[in-house]
């Protein structure tokens, strides 16, 4: 045996027993074991029997061809060499043996990730925290302008202690992005390669996710290449999570995995760190079991508050302060023009310092008459010049998007108290339905970027090839899962929970599922949730294109028939914004109380 060969030869395991006994070099390198090999890039596990260091080595499937291949080739290598990342292997070498070029990466303890999956895969948590190390490695080259060209299992490194690191940046190569980069810079055609080349690692990553989860290779090709070889556009394989798992797969994560290889390619996660904060607010909300969504809010809800004031709320706050104090009820009107004020004063009354010093047993605060009485015009005007006048940190487009969505949120408030039947407080009504869409208004102000994803992600998408039915595009909460890792409702349920509202009120600005019929009312907690979810409702309905609409509508009114004694006509006539007195009561909620408690 030649003292070097190529360590694509004898790797096959059908190769004679005295072979594969043999001692076996590449240059300097003693060959232990084949670490995994795909199309692109082959991976080894090598020692140096003059130190006794252990490495990996990893190379390309294909020489470059000449000399000027060969110089791009290094320089791209060394390129991602260069890079620090507790989450990027160190390179302690690359270079060139016999014509083969190589990049040597630390080992220490660290084994491939295909040694720790077993056929089982790893647990959501595990894997997900494994996942989100990778990213951040992965986002730190692609900001670097170095891409990987080739994610395998076997390139994730998993030390004893969980720490996991990415080899093998820039190995498998991409000639055409090579041959666009100038001495000066990086020409806008090797530009478009690299946004591609990243994307590309995104989808191999997403790819990786699901072998992670279940232990058995995608499409049953060991390759991940070969596996987005038939994710469309390139082929027509579908990659979506099997039902059946051997552990578990919560659905946020499962909406995440999916999302990652969608068939749309425009649903699919366009850069690293818009799935790395996916898989981050996941795990914030499974650390604290179910309370991790309000660690996303808290920061910037103590940097600029919940919402920001709106447009020409300094008028109506100089009108506050000529107020008489005894005019309850024309200061509360004008408190509920501004959500953000409402919603500051609801906070301030319906907070633990606050609470604690009322009657043991008060109930919340859920009427802007009472915050007023309580905390007094000063309170008012203190908690109006608390809050940012508009529009915050914003952006135009964001605070556009935000102005139409508290104007959906407003009419579908005056729905609600156009539906309501008798005895029951328009103000009440109006809050209880503003509040059910809490998250939504939050994500809007503090994340304007995912909740475009999340809006993007919810429309129907056309087929991909004639004759296929179109994909609908994901539900509000399989949006908001792919894009935060928790549902939108979820947030503004943890914010409300963290402004002190108690469980009775948590249950009813919680929209009712529109996947399962409405039941009828037990009491006022539940027809008050019925009466908000029932005018939201209208007003989705009302936003549909115009030939959708009144078979939307019609959905609305069987759904909520039997509940609130809706019927097509009241739903047009409140859509009207006319003001209208209070409907008659169902026969299904005649028993009821006559009012809600006026504690609220």
């Amino acid at each position: 045996m030649p003292a070097s060969v190529s360590p694509d030869k004898n790797s096959d395991s059908t190769a004679p027993a005295r072979a594969q006994a043999a001692v076996r070099h590449f240059g300097r390198w003693q060959l232990m074991r084949l670490l995994g090999k795909s199309e692109r890039t082959m991976a080894w596990a090598v020692s140096d029997p003059a130190s006794g260091q252990d490495l990996m080595l990893v190379l390309p499937r294909a020489q470059p061809i000449g000399s000027a291949a060969l110089e791009r080739w290094t320089q791209s290598v060394q390129r991602g060499a260069r890079l620090r990342h507790p989450n990027l292997a160190v390179v302690v070498d690359v270079g060139v043996q016999d014509g083969w070029p190589y990049a040597a990466y630390e080992l220490g303890d660290s084994a491939p990730l295909t040694d720790r999956l077993g056929l089982q895969g790893l647990p959501a948590p595990e894997l997900a925290a494994l996942a989100v190390q990778a990213l951040q490695g992965l986002a730190f080259a692609h900001e670097g302008g170095v891409a990987h060209h080739d994610l395998q299992p076997w390139m994730l490194l998993v030390g004893d202690h969980g720490a996991l690191r990415i080899a093998g940046l820039e190995v498998a190569g991409d000639e055409a992005l090579h041959e666009t980069r100038t001495a000066s810079g990086v020409e806008p055609a090797a530009l478009r390669a690299q946004r591609d080349a990243a994307q590309r690692d995104v989808l191999a990553f997403g790819v990786l996710l699901h072998l992670g989860l279940t232990g058995q290779p995608a499409l049953d090709e060991a390759d991940v290449g070969r596996v987005i070889a038939r994710l469309p556009p390139a082929g027509r394989d579908i990659l979506r999570l099997a039902w059946t798992t051997a552990h578990p797969v919560p659905e946020a994560l499962r909406a995440i995995v999916n999302r990652s290889t969608d068939r749309q390619e425009r649903q699919r996660y366009k850069n690293a760190r818009t799935l790395l904060r996916a898989l981050e607010g996941w795990l914030q909300a499974e650390a604290d079991g179910g309370g991790g969504p309000i660690v996303l809010l808290l920061d910037r809800l103590r940097a600029v508050g919940a919402l920001p004031l709106s447009p020409g709320a300094g008028e109506r706050a100089a009108k506050l302060a000529l107020m008489e104090r005894e005019r309850t009820n024309e200061l509360a009107e004008v408190v509920l023009q501004d959500l953000a004020l409402a919603f500051e004063l609801l906070r301030a009354v319906n907070t633990a310092q606050v609470r604690g010093a009322q009657v043991a047993g008060s109930g919340p605060v859920l009427t802007v008459r009472r915050a007023i009485a309580m905390l007094g015009l000063d309170g008012v005007r203190r908690a109006a010049l608390s809050l940012r006048p508009w529009p915050g940190p914003m952006d135009a487009a964001g605070a556009a998007e935000l102005t139409r969505l508290l104007a959906r949120v407003k009419r579908a408030a005056r729905v609600a108290v156009a539906l309501r039947p008798p005895g029951y407080d328009a103000e009440v009504v109006t809050l209880i339905t503003m509040l059910q869409n809490l998250g939504r208004l939050l994500v809007q102000y503090h994340f304007a970027d995912e909740a475009q994803q999340i809006r993007r992600l919810m429309q129907p998408a056309p087929a991909l090839r004639p004759g296929e039915p179109d994909d609908p595009g994901m539900s509000e909460e399989g949006a908001s899962f792919a894009v935060l890792g928790a549902d939108v409702e979820a947030l503004g349920a943890a914010v409300a929970r963290h402004w002190g509202l108690d469980d009775s009120v948590l249950h009813m600005i919680r929209r009712l599922p529109v996947t399962t019929p409405a039941r009828v009312a037990d009491g006022d907690d539940d027809l008050l949730r019925a009466l908000g979810s029932c005018a939201n409702e209208v007003v989705d309905a009302s936003a549909l294109p115009v030939a959708q609409q009144a078979g939307a509508l019609q959905r609305v009114v069987q759904r909520y028939a039997r509940t609130l004694g809706v019927t097509l006509k009241d739903l047009q006539e409140a859509l009207l914004d006319r003001p209208a007195p209070a409907r008659a009561e169902p026969a299904a909620t005649a028993d009821l109380k006559a009012e809600v408690r006026a504690e609220r």
